[in-house]
């Protein structure tokens, strides 16, 4: 990685970056409660520290909404329904927008059913996955879903991307919180490899291949040779196939194959599952059940590196320092979306 200046971060309090990503959703056609609605995601996902999918991610977004890709009028609608299961068309509306209005559907389904599925055509990028766990969680609901993506990642022993990332989301509630895995299928999503390039910094662990097929912690060789690695080798890839094949049959929307026949990003699909654990005959004794889970995990070993978290433990500080302090952003990126 060629040496670069260190960027310089400020910190911006919570409600000041919320209400100017709200002053600009307004300037480019969204009414006022769906700016409100989307301003509050960008910015919580901001304060959760998952930078790469707010704040940094502010500017795209209203991008594609200058190109037309994202119709700040639209919303999802109802297509299709079978039992438990819905299909919905995402008009290319907001993303954001969309997958909550599914989660809170699937969790009106599986408050009857104990268990709803919605599945979306049509819609944009979600932003971050987690945002949705989190609030299915929050309301005593097991949450499962995922989306495919445009082509951006290479199978096992390929060196042409035929793989989406598709994250994939899973929460169970847990305390007053939530228990929340919230990954790609990729071992760094490309926002995240833009992240570590714009600080300067190397991947952790490695993260894809070099041009010349080496495997690298370099995010701007990763960048330029767009072959990243797939989490678990060929495990990871598998997955992502497998997401992507049922994302497309049980939405009736595009594959990553379709959607990588676009000029952009857009006419993903998704699938939103809520289970209601309420419904279930051990319901009680599950939070107990859970505890002692995660009792035992924390007793693992720590190597001198790491402490034992589960997924979202690191969450739950993060957002009380953010919230305090005011949320950590590149003046950069701040200079470029207040200038939007």
């Amino acid at each position: 990685m060629s040496k670069k200046e260190t960027p310089e971060f400020i910190r911006v309090p919570l409600a000041a970056m919320e209400s100017q990503f709200h002053h600009i959703l307004m300037q480019h056609g969204f009414a006022d409660e769906k700016a409100k609605i989307c301003a509050g995601i960008f910015t919580s996902n901001s304060v959760d520290g998952v930078y790469t999918h707010g704040v940094n991610r502010f500017p795209r977004f209203i991008k594609y909404v200058q190109d037309g890709h994202i119709n700040p009028a639209n919303q999802a609608i109802c297509s299709s329904r079978v039992g438990c299961i819905e299909q919905w068309d995402g008009q290319i509306g907001p993303g954001p927008l969309n997958a909550l209005q599914c989660t809170d559907r699937a969790m009106e389904i599986a408050t009857i059913h104990g268990m709803g599925c919605v599945a979306l055509a049509n819609t944009n990028h979600w932003m971050r996955g987690g945002t949705y766990g989190w609030r299915a969680a929050h309301k005593g609901f097991v949450f499962i879903g995922w989306t495919n993506t445009t082509a951006n990642m290479p199978t096992w022993g390929a060196v042409s991307s035929k793989l989406g990332n598709n994250p994939l989301v899973i929460a169970v509630p847990f305390q007053q919180e939530a228990i929340v895995l919230d990954m790609a299928m990729s071992q760094f999503s490309y926002g995240a490899l833009e992240f570590y390039e714009m600080k300067n910094q190397q991947l952790p662990v490695p993260g894809g291949f070099s041009t010349d097929g080496i495997l690298t912690t370099d995010p701007g060789e990763i960048s330029k040779s767009q072959r990243i690695l797939p989490t678990g080798y060929w495990k990871g890839a598998g997955l992502s196939l497998l997401l992507d094949i049922l994302a497309t049959i049980l939405s009736g929307g595009l594959s990553v194959e379709g959607i990588s026949q676009q000029k952009a990003e857009c006419n993903v699909s998704q699938v939103f599952i809520a289970i209601n654990i309420s419904k279930l005959a051990n319901y009680r004794t599950i939070a107990s059940a859970i505890q002692g889970i995660i009792d035992d995990y924390h007793q693992s070993v720590p190597d001198k590196s790491a402490k034992v978290v589960y997924p979202g433990e690191k969450v739950l500080d993060l957002r009380a320092e953010n919230t305090t302090k005011g949320i950590p952003v590149m003046k950069a990126v701040w200079d470029e979306i207040q200038a939007l």
